[in-house]
């Protein structure tokens, strides 16, 4: 564990994946090369599980019903793609993954997929502390002169959640059927910023569900399918941001997983101590701005964002070796607060 310790306080500072990046951190007199094979070890073992890392961040989820959103990051090693399918759960802006899998295959992952990932985390987190789950478009485009498949996989995937008590807020794409026309035959004169409904629930994947088309200012047609009112719809789904926020976090912009050589299990190990801390990172971020609320530029967002902030605190304790640390290792294992809770 003193091992893994290292390696995660070193990818925090080092703000790279890289082995020999990391091994300049580790607080160690060997030789470069040999602090190297460390980090290596620390990978290619069986140390840190996914299930260690749910027990790491189970405990930070504060109480109440969660906002829980499933996507996808991708990117490539050479010629090889790297796919990582991530449901996880919506706290200070940002989506902390609480489970991952690395799919063997570039595009979008399948139906039993998802249903797998949905069950695995309902065994610790049941469906009443889920609010609702938002995913983006999730089908393949084929082709519409026969039922597509995604449909058939989408059938599949609304069933289960429905049968498991989850509420749905999906973007749909436009080759599926809402009732007995295809999405793209709908709101043909849509303008931008317009926002329409079915006035009545529409089938939809085999199940009733409102839906929801607006038009995105650069004539991005967005159409959304879920169980909530039409006023909750389209506000639900611009949660999905925070999944986008969580990977610049993660990879170019914050901890480098692009940089990174490894892939499969090894890959997996790799996004799971990303995934700690990310968590460590927008905690100690949201207790410095419930002290000190971050500044907004002239647009109204926040000047740096939360993980941001949390990762210049940490790493300059970390580095200087002050007391601070041992305060911001408490908040690791403090709940972030429940949503609106401290704010008036």
């Amino acid at each position: 564990m003193l091992r893994l310790a290292e390696v995660l306080l070193g990818i925090l500072q080092a703000e790279s994946t890289r082995h020999r990046k990391i091994a300049l951190h580790l607080p160690r007199t060997a030789s470069l090369d040999s602090k190297t094979r460390v980090v290596a070890r620390v990978f290619h073992d069986l140390q840190l599980t996914s299930q260690d890392v749910l027990n790491v961040l189970l405990p930070l989820l504060p109480s109440g019903r969660l906002t829980m959103v499933m996507d996808r990051t991708t990117w490539h090693y050479g010629q090889t793609p790297l796919n990582i399918l991530v449901l996880g759960v919506l706290l200070g802006g940002v989506v902390l993954p609480l489970v991952w899998t690395v799919l063997p295959h570039q595009g979008n992952s399948s139906g039993a997929v998802r249903i797998l990932f949905v069950a695995q985390l309902l065994k610790v987190l049941p469906a009443k502390r889920w609010a609702v789950l938002i995913a983006d478009r999730q089908a393949s485009v084929v082709n519409s002169a026969v039922l597509p498949k995604s449909e058939l996989v989408g059938k599949e995937w609304c069933a289960y959640l429905r049968w498991r008590g989850v509420k749905r807020c999906f973007r749909i794409k436009e080759n599926t059927r809402i009732d007995d026309l295809l999405a793209r035959d709908q709101f043909k004169d849509l303008q931008p910023g317009e926002v329409r409904t079915v006035f009545e629930k529409a089938w939809v994947y085999g199940t009733w569900m409102r839906v929801v088309v607006t038009l995105s200012p650069v004539g991005d047609r967005v159409i959304v399918a879920s169980d909530l009112s039409v006023l909750d719809t389209l506000f639900t789904y611009q949660k999905r941001w925070g999944v986008e926020c969580t990977f610049s976090a993660m990879k170019a912009r914050g901890l480098g997983l692009e940089a990174t050589h490894m892939t499969g299990h090894r890959l997996s190990r790799l996004f799971g101590l990303l995934c700690i801390v990310l968590a460590w990172m927008v905690r100690i971020g949201e207790a410095v701005q419930e002290l000190n609320p971050l500044t907004l530029d002239n647009r109204g967002r926040k000047a740096r964002s939360t993980a941001r902030s949390g990762w210049t605190l940490l790493s300059q304790a970390v580095r200087w070796g002050l007391d601070a640390f041992w305060t911001y290792l408490d908040l690791l294992k403090t709940a972030f607060p429940s949503p609106g809770e401290g704010k008036s």
